[in-house]
């Protein structure tokens, strides 16, 4: 007959009494007393895994045996639970003490038996009611006299709000594993308590009949043994733990799990985790049902754990510096998106390298995660008829720079970063040696306000205005330039001239297929390189300027699309160009424009704050 439990835990009564797990308590009995062919049960942590892996939440039952199987080569010994949040809490915090895979009770549909072979089980604690369990089996209920007999050392029992019971998984380490108690429970088990008191005081008063309710001698029997959360308080030095009692298993309905052999102890592995690391994210609704087992054997793997605020590891200062150098690891939940968009996210956030304003995203996002915007100087280094970026020499324009940017950073409570638009090829009268009507800056002359700005903790980006060239062929021109981390793309359509067009004679455009061909381009640069991601800029305050801008290719990872409204003039008419270009628009973030001369008047900082939507970019000239 298989080995199986049916229990229904009466969990945590013995915590609603105020009973404590003593740590010490389950001391190695003296060498003579070892049985001569003792059992030592420990678990083959696997090598750290070679590659990232996400584990998705849809399926718990899956969830848990995929951790199981990623993380662990061989488990003699496994902790199987019913998949109730109250039995998770506890099972989680055996399975960390016994360094053990956690796994979910799957009733007949026979996935956790065929996972338990995989890994060559041949000893199963449980906890809560879990169904049949293949033959040959060690099954035993995990109350505190098996855990004594099995050599577990835990420490005190610990109440947790449902809410806390992921942190409280992951917070979870050996030796000393507290007893994770789900606050919730707590409650259920006081009112069972009572309940059980009462019923033991109408027991009391009545004959023999009345005790067991009934004339079948097989379930009086079965009702007159003792359950975990009586015998708990007397179990001699046994530790006291909350009662995960098996209370149906001795009745005549189903059959009695197998007492913990004598002769078998857990002993948790030890094991180097590596670069290996397990990621969750704390503001996920992902199922606790599927999070918790797949966390909890990540802990008894010894798998450190790092949060990682909305699933993607470039967000914040604090996920990239705890993943540098990390090259793979398992991350847990549907935020962290497929294992394809995962791994490139890693491999960037592993190199440590950071934007100005710290993490690796150009607009972070979310719940706990600080925002940024960017106010920016416009121009070329050298020729101030361009812009007041080329009006003063390179530390004064990093010095200005820094100046423009400080009144807003009182107006939000995002991150403002400075930031500098070098014009990189500038729109010519002529048409240049080679026809295009573009004087390009050469590397060189651009690299040393570049660098500047990189040391000073500022976001630049290069802007092309191509004339009859196209924007491609520009943009990798550059390409030695958009290797530094803080260096974006901008394109600029008014400039973008036809096979017979001249300058100002028009407004230029393109298309949007050669917009999407340099998106491209630049992302798989960005990916090629696991550079941090970047800002790419379009310049726009006609709607002619992107022609079937609706197809607009928005949906690489490693580019933040910016469309930058460029009117200028009365306030009333940059309103109006600003409302106009965003009718149909794809989902961009947005630029504004400050012109010091042009704008009747120019927008205070205030003022500036005050359009709708609140601009995440903002440019003098």
């Amino acid at each position: 007959m298989p080995a199986s439990t049916r229990s229904r835990s009466v969990l945590l009564a013995a915590v609603a009494a105020g009973a404590l797990l003593l740590a010490g308590c389950t001391s190695d009995p003296a060498p003579s007393d070892a049985p001569a062919d003792a059992v030592e049960l420990t678990t083959d942590p696997a090598e750290p895994i070679a590659a990232p892996v996400v584990l998705r939440t849809d399926d718990p039952v899956q969830t848990a045996i995929e951790a199981g199987e990623q993380l662990f080569d061989a488990a003699p010994v496994v902790v199987v639970a019913e998949p109730d949040q109250a039995a998770l809490a506890t099972a989680a915090s055996v399975a960390v003490a016994a360094g053990a895979p956690l796994l979910l009770d799957d009733g007949a549909a026979g996935e956790t038996a065929a996972a338990l072979e995989r890994l060559g089980t041949s000893h199963v604690l449980t906890v809560g009611e879990v169904g049949e369990l293949p033959e040959g089996l060690a099954v035993a209920g995990a109350d505190p006299e098996t855990l004594a007999a099995a050599g577990l050392d835990l420490a005190e029992t610990t109440p947790v709000d449902p809410d806390e019971l992921i942190a409280a998984v992951g917070g979870l380490d050996r030796p000393d594993t507290p007893v994770l108690s789900l606050a919730d429970a707590d409650a259920d088990a006081d009112a069972d308590a009572d309940a059980d008191a009462d019923a033991d005081a109408d027991a009391d008063s009545g004959d023999d009949t009345a005790t067991t309710g009934t004339d079948d001698p097989a379930t009086a029997a079965a009702d007159a043994t003792p359950r975990a959360a009586d015998t708990a308080a007397t179990a001699g030095d046994a530790p006291l733990l909350p009662a995960w009692s098996i209370p149906t298993a001795t009745r005549a309905t189903a059959p009695a799990a197998s007492p913990w052999p004598d002769d078998a102890t857990i002993t948790a592995p030890t094991t180097d985790a590596g670069a290996t690391a397990v990621l969750i994210d704390p503001q996920a609704d992902d199922d606790p049902l599927a999070l918790v087992p797949a966390l909890a054997t990540a802990r008894a793997a010894g798998l450190p754990v790092i949060e990682v605020p909305g699933g993607d590891p470039r967000a914040t200062s604090e996920s990239v510096r705890a993943l540098d150098g990390t090259t793979a690891a398992l991350a847990l939940g549907d935020s962290f998106g497929s294992t394809e968009e995962f791994a490139p996210r890693l491999a960037t956030a592993a190199t440590g390298v950071e934007l100005p304003g710290g993490g690796q995203l150009v607009f972070p996002a979310g719940d706990g995660v600080t925002g940024k915007r960017y106010i920016a100087l416009y121009g070329t280094p050298g020729t101030p008829a361009l812009g007041v970026l080329g009006e003063q020499d390179v530390p004064a324009t990093v010095a200005r720079a820094e100046q423009t940017a400080a009144p807003y950073r009182a107006l939000t409570g995002d991150t403002v970063v400075p930031t500098l638009e070098i014009i990189a090829t500038i729109a010519s009268a002529g048409p240049e040696p080679d026809g295009s009507y573009s004087r390009g800056r050469s590397v060189d002359e651009l690299r040393p306000l570049i660098e500047a700005a990189g040391d000073a903790g500022m976001a630049v980006v290069i802007d092309l205005q191509p004339g009859r060239t196209d924007f491609l062929t520009q943009a990798q021109r550059y390409a030695e330039l958009l290797e530094y981390p803080h260096v974006g793309l901008a394109l600029d359509p008014e400039w973008r001239l036809g096979p017979d067009q001249v300058h100002l004679r028009q407004i230029g455009s393109v298309g949007v297929d050669e917009v999407n061909q340099v998106s491209d381009w630049l992302a798989g640069f960005v990916r090629e390189r696991n550079l941090p991601q970047k800002m790419f800029l379009l310049h726009q305050f006609s709607l002619r300027m992107i022609t079937d801008r609706e197809r607009l290719d928005v949906g690489h990872d490693e580019l933040a699309t910016i469309i930058h409204a460029d009117g200028q003039g009365s306030q009333p008419a940059k309103a109006g160009t600003w409302t106009t270009l965003h009718q149909g628009a794809p989902d961009v973030h947005w630029g504004w424009k400050n012109f010091y001369d042009e704008d009747q008047p120019m927008l205070t900082p205030e003022q500036t704050y005050q359009v709708s939507p609140v601009p995440d970019l903002v440019t003098y000239q």
